[in-house]
């Protein structure tokens, strides 16, 4: 059997889970500026596949790169790191 490659994963918290199966993760990320030295603060925003429908607003996931789904969808929800209080 062939394994499969290495998959991109992000940690991030769920903004929006209105939709049906899908949820739309915020995943922050800081670097320093290669130049003037200041730390960037970046948001970036993926939809990914839920297909339990168990993640609700303000958990934490991980979020693994899968083939793509549909127009925007090209994420899987892979686990619930921490739920919402």
């Amino acid at each position: 059997m062939v394994e499969r490659a290495m998959r991109k994963s992000r940690v991030g918290v769920v903004v929006s889970d209105k939709m049906d199966k899908s949820v739309i993760v915020s995943v922050a990320r800081s670097f320093v500026h290669p130049k003037y030295g200041k730390t960037i603060r970046v948001n970036k925003k993926f939809v990914a596949h839920d297909e339990k429908d168990e993640c609700k607003m303000g958990d934490t996931v991980r979020i693994i790169e899968t083939r793509p789904l549909s127009k925007t969808k090209r994420w899987r929800v892979g686990e619930i790191v921490t739920k919402a209080k």
